[in-house]
């Protein structure tokens, strides 16, 4: 699938933190991805988000060309633990960018979660009974 986004002009830049449980989700995705891109629809707010090594871009579905947040400038090195929040910049295009960004923190993990959940590679496992030797002293 290919998708082309535009961008208005930033309309303001801030700080912000990615809980790492969302950050290491987006990114083993990522890793497992063949295209080098994963898009995960969140249906509660029909809303595209999009993951490239580079950031996350919101797409929403009255514009949907049109970039209205990315985060970006993910500095994972930053932290000490795999379970530590992962500083990024959110970048806004649109006026209504604000708004959108209180919603996407609770409704972007769910559907990352779940989009995981459907991609999880099911393994058929079995259970190998060991004996021990009885001739060893």
């Amino acid at each position: 699938m290919e998708i082309t986004c535009y961008r208005n002009t930033e309309l303001q830049r801030a700080p912000r933190h990615l809980p790492a449980v969302v950050y290491n989700t987006a990114h083993l995705l990522l890793e497992h991805s063949k295209e080098g891109v994963v898009f995960v629809p969140i249906r509660s707010m029909q809303c595209l988000a999009v993951i490239d090594r580079e950031e996350i871009i919101f797409l929403n579905s009255e514009n949907k060309s049109w970039v209205e947040i990315a985060w970006q400038n993910f500095r994972p090195q930053q932290r000490s633990t795999l379970t530590e929040p992962v500083p990024y910049e959110a970048v806004f295009y649109n006026q209504d960018a604000k708004e959108t960004m209180k919603r996407l923190l609770g409704e972007f993990p769910p559907a990352l979660k779940a989009l995981a959940a459907k991609n999880a590679p099911s393994i058929a496992a079995r259970i190998i009974k060991l004996e021990r030797s009885k001739t060893a002293s």
